[in-house]
């Protein structure tokens, strides 16, 4: 197995803080990719790296380029989460790395059919009881995904890269539906599925993708696929030690695959498809590239979860997770309501534990309990609510203790977020606080986190705008996967990982090349450079910039860079030169089709104050790999 050495940095994800590492394991995807891998970019969950439970033919070549990369901001471990899924053909550009790695399986839940297929969802356990796994019938329900990605270049782009194939796993979950890993299917341009014993593939549609949770929701209209189907059925969360069979079509082979073992551990979990921390079910049971998607399940023969990732250690062996029903669920429940999937929501509070008396003395808090406010996010309602220095003690009247955690189940503890994870985008929460000593009662609104910087691009395609020869684009987590970290430079980085977003629709706008031409001369080594003005005024996001570029009537464009840069251009000379500019570059639009739509000015954010570069930084040194630190 190869080794690649890459360049680690540090980020501040939604709901902990955890860094994000380039490190020497490979990852693999949990779509089988017939024994080829996927680059390393791995998010490190305190001290651990992640892999995918698919694979796909590029992740080989992605992991040559990661290795060439340097490690800039800290060393990280070799213990690595992987996605399982395997890739069969066709090569991704190097460099293009998945940024982690964690083997997929597929986490289901449906209650009970009767003559017509539906499903039905409950955020609690599942009580209900089916006969024991005595035959084989359970395992018709579970298919084979055969997916074709075309994946957008983040480095260029206004086009593509070459397309690649992967397969994985799914499960039916009735009227009409089958259940999957959200890397299965990602940047997918054709998805297949073929059922146990059938030579037939039938074509399936993505209905909903949930990248924070790595779920996505499939349909298949041919009424031939669904004959002679019945549904999985869910079951509730599993305890310790209960026995647990994964069931999937892994590398290895081309017929289904089972593996048994025992659930070893539950609580919240890193997900390494996107930037979320939610409850997880670590089991022992054997999960290759490939089982990505596949069903979990436990001695009655109930679905208990989703294959999705693993964890790969030279400390560590036989470490496998699965999505639990408590997360599919919400996922279900929450298309059901919106016709599509919105989001896990956040609190939007970074917090501090209180294990320490004195500490807990100066804030005037005479019991065990409860976890310090030390920055809260300016998009989210918690800004209108919470005050820095606030202690909030009790979450809906469930008591939060000192370490960040609520009673959970019957003798167990688990980390304050997950009662976060089980409230939807727009739901109210009461919370308990303490300020300046004194008790008192708030509500705050839960809403999905926005990023100043993305871990995916909305619509599949990132925006651009080209101008004289000039690229800007938002920055994202792919587009620095995409043009390395040694390239982006430190002060970028440090912007990337901790800066939050100060009104909603806010991006980091920079300049990512420069077409050479002779309007721009003195200009064509500029890269990976944020724009902060256009002829004096602040720009707010790329969609701003296009409309400030528009509606520009000056002789002069004047762009100020970050780096007391200043570039300027003569606007007629520039508009001249454009059409040959995409004609000697073969660039079929100057712009990204969705800043052909008009600009709307986000609300309120006019009177946002400009970035401070001192304290907009890392809330303290701590904050990377410290346990103390969390955001909820």
């Amino acid at each position: 197995m190869t080794i690649a050495a890459s360049t680690c940095c540090f980020s501040v994800l939604t709901s902990t803080v955890k860094f994000r590492c380039y490190a020497s394991p490979q990852l693999y995807l949990a779509v089988s990719h017939r024994s080829i891998f996927v680059t390393s970019k791995a998010i490190n969950h305190r001290k651990r790296h992640s892999k995918r439970a698919s694979s796909s033919s590029f992740d080989k070549v992605s992991r040559d380029k990661e290795g060439a990369q340097k490690n800039s901001l800290g060393k990280s471990k070799d213990d690595r989460y992987y996605l399982s899924d395997n890739g069969d053909s066709g090569a991704r550009e190097a460099g293009k790395s998945q940024s982690m790695a964690y083997k997929s399986f597929g986490m289901q839940r449906q209650r009970q059919r009767k003559d017509k297929m539906k499903f039905g969802f409950n955020l609690k356990e599942h009580e209900q009881e089916t006969g024991n796994i005595q035959d084989e019938s359970f395992l018709d329900a579970v298919v084979k995904v055969y997916c074709t990605h075309t994946a957008p270049d983040y480095s260029l782009p206004w086009q593509k890269q070459r397309q690649y194939t992967s397969t994985g796993s799914a499960f039916m979950i009735g009227d009409g539906k089958l259940l999957t890993n959200a890397h299965c299917v990602e940047h997918d341009t054709q998805v297949k599925v073929k059922r146990r014993g059938d030579d037939t593939k039938y074509v399936a549609k993505v209905l909903a993708r949930g990248v924070d949770c790595d779920i996505a929701l499939l349909s298949v209209e041919s009424e031939e696929f669904w004959e002679g189907a019945e549904p999985l059925q869910f079951g509730r969360l599993p305890r310790l030690q209960d026995a647990v069979t994964v069931v999937g079509y892994p590398l290895g082979g081309d017929t289904i695959s089972v593996t048994q073992g025992v659930v070893s551990r539950i609580e919240v979990t890193s997900y390494a498809h996107g930037p979320s921390d939610l409850l997880g079910i670590q089991i022992d049971a054997a999960i290759n590239p490939g089982n990505s998607g596949g069903p979990a399940f436990n001695d009655q023969g109930e679905c208990i979860g989703v294959a999705f990732q693993v964890y790969r250690s030279e400390d560590a062996e036989n470490i496998g997770y699965v999505i639990p029903t408590t997360v599919v669920s919400h996922f279900l429940i929450d298309y059901e309501r919106n016709g599509k999937y919105t989001g896990f929501p956040s609190l939007g509070v970074l917090m501090q534990k209180l294990e320490n008396p004195a500490l807990r003395a100066c804030l005037k808090v005479q019991s065990n309990e409860g976890v310090l406010v030390r920055r809260i996010e300016p998009t989210s309602d918690a800004n209108n609510v919470l005050k820095e220095g606030d202690v909030i003690v009790s979450f809906d009247d469930v008591h939060v203790g000192c370490e960040g955690t609520v009673p959970f189940r019957s003798n167990e503890r688990i980390a304050f977020r997950y009662l976060i994870s089980q409230k939807f985008a727009g739901d109210v929460a009461e919370l308990g606080i303490i300020r300046g000593g004194s008790p008192m009662k708030v509500k705050v609104v839960l809403n999905p986190r926005a990023h100043l910087v993305p871990y995916y691009a909305d619509g599949g395609q990132p925006s651009y705008l080209i101008i004289a020869g000039l690229v800007f684009t938002p920055l994202s987590e792919p587009l620095i996967d995409a043009e390395g970290e040694d390239s982006m430079g430190l002060k970028l980085l440090a912007k990337a990982r901790y800066s939050l977003s100060r009104f909603k629709g806010e991006q980091i706008v920079i300049l990512s090349q420069v077409l050479s031409n002779e309007v721009n001369i003195g200009y064509e080594d500029m890269s990976n450079q944020q724009v902060l003005k256009y002829n004096g005024t602040r720009v707010k996001n790329i969609h701003h910039l296009a409309y400030l570029v528009d509606s520009c009537k000056e002789r002069y464009l004047v762009f100020e860079f970050d780096d007391n840069y200043v570039a300027v251009l003569e606007r007629q000379a520039a508009n001249a030169a454009l059409s040959s500019i995409l004609r000697d570059y073969g660039i079929r639009c100057e712009r990204s089709p969705d800043l052909l739509e008009p600009y709307v000015d986000s609300p309120g954010d006019n009177q946002v104050k400009e970035r401070d570069p001192l304290g907009d930084g890392p809330v303290s040194n701590l904050e990377i790999g410290f346990d103390g630190l969390l955001w909820a």
